[in-house]
């Protein structure tokens, strides 16, 4: 096994960066980096803007929720779709529908024709397309990268979408207090050109699928089943989906946090916002160092319990650097638990069914949100947002310690699965029959 400096398989790469060695990779990197820019500017912008025009903590609250909801009841779904047929060009179809909606909503804006009930309607036809390429996007990873370098190419992904988090919020907060929304929405419809071009370019060898036979909901249930029989795949689903719920809407409550508790306007929602990118980089490049899974699921437990005291931390600030500076151990900590979960169940779900899995993911992770935006709103508008994101950081460090518990006796079961993907090697056709194989060092 080599070091994380030594050079990945002869391509003078840093083990690091082993990932970028799959020229097609390369290209979904480097048109998500451009992207996802675009979109960070988009969401900060849309947050804003529905807090400029109405004021409403609730409000702010069902816009997550509108954006959200499709994801949780259409994500198994997309899934379906993503065992069913072929992953690249759904991804090409979602990635244009996206350009699509944000083209309307930056030409609503621009022309002074918005309305928040256009806002509540793009979001959930946005939600529509997520539940599609969600789902599509993570299995289409494997394809891209094999299985030796999938945990990598996560870790990877992740850092991109948070160094677009670092840089999208901030230039939006700018471009917000000098040119208004519109120009957020229409730079990031833009952008979507740059992963689309990059998707066409890709040269993808078809893998071989095992046939499915049946309806489309006995596939669907098919993948339920095997994340409500497969333990360590269950808890893992079920502490994402209480962090998804409890912590993460303290994101929709920024502009309240920026405005009326920190007195930083739009260009200080673009900070704080980007300093919790920053952890979140940080997080996902620390990930993108290790090699094998060993050790992930103490990871998962650590990452949500310190995920909910910086936001207990975070609560309690009312100085606006400090506050900034708190933001960054909460984004290293959700950036950590939400990667090392999905690396750990990417590494023991066969192919087949990763789809469908990388659904029932999608749901805990994008699909409780829509919940506790909602939550997180109601909360807020009779308790205060302080008040509610404690709750939230409290909720996320109860959440942990019950996974800690259970973690030892889910161990076994864990290694099991692992091993059995191992000695596939990646090969539906292999995981189709149940292989059986030795354990590699690193899953041990």
């Amino acid at each position: 096994m080599k070091s994380p400096s030594d050079p990945a398989s002869g391509t003078g790469l840093p083990s690091t960066l082993r990932a970028f060695k799959h020229r097609n990779y390369r290209l979904f990197i480097g048109g998500q980096l451009i992207s996802l820019t675009g979109t960070w500017m988009q969401t900060v912008a849309q947050s804003w803007l529905v807090y400029s025009m109405t004021g409403s903590a609730v409000l702010l609250g069902f816009v997550g929720f509108s954006s959200q909801i499709p994801v949780f009841l259409l994500a198994p779904i997309g899934g379906t779709v993503a065992d069913r047929y072929n992953r690249h060009r759904i991804i090409i179809a979602t990635q244009t529908a996206a350009m699509v909606l944000a083209f309307v909503l930056a030409t609503l804006t621009l022309t002074e024709q918005v309305r928040v009930w256009h806002i509540f309607l793009l979001a959930a036809l946005l939600g529509v397309v997520n539940a599609f390429d969600v789902p599509g996007r993570q299995s289409f990873i494997v394809e891209m990268v094999g299985r030796e370098d999938l945990g990598n190419a996560i870790a990877l992904n992740s850092s991109m979408v948070n160094g677009a988090r670092m840089v999208g919020p901030a230039v939006a907060g700018v471009l917000v207090a000098s040119v208004g929304e519109g120009w957020c929405f229409l730079l990031n419809a833009v952008s979507y050109i740059a992963v689309i071009i990059g998707l066409l370019m890709m040269k993808i060898t078809p893998r071989p699928r095992s046939p499915l036979h049946g309806s489309a909901f006995s596939h669907i249930v098919e993948g339920f089943r095997f994340v409500g029989r497969a333990g360590p795949v269950r808890a893992l689903l079920l502490l994402l989906g209480l962090v998804s719920l409890m912590g993460m809407p303290y994101a929709v409550l920024m502009p309240i946090f920026a405005d009326r508790i920190l007195h930083g306007g739009p260009s200080g929602l673009g900070l704080l916002i980007g300093a919790s990118g920053v952890g979140a980089l940080a997080g996902a490049l620390r990930l993108a160092t290790r090699r094998g899974v060993r050790g992930l699921g103490r990871w998962v437990m650590l990452a949500s319990a310190g995920f909910g005291v910086s936001l207990i931390l975070f609560s309690l600030s009312e100085i606006f650097w400090l506050s900034v500076l708190l933001l960054v151990p909460v984004g290293f900590c959700m950036m950590t638990e939400m990667a090392s979960s999905n690396t750990l169940i990417q590494s023991m779900v066969p192919d087949r069914l990763r789809g469908r899995v990388m659904a029932v993911y999608s749901m805990m992770f994008m699909g409780m949100a829509p919940f506790g935006a909602l939550l997180a709103g109601a909360l807020a508008g009779r308790f205060g947002a302080p008040t509610t994101v404690m709750i939230g950081g409290t909720a996320c460090i109860v959440g942990a310690a019950v996974f800690g518990w259970r973690l030892p006796a889910l161990r076994p079961e864990m290694r099991q699965m692992i091993v059995a993907m191992q000695a596939a090697g990646g090969n539906p056709a292999d995981e189709a029959t149940g292989g059986q194989g030795v354990p590699s060092p690193s899953a041990r």
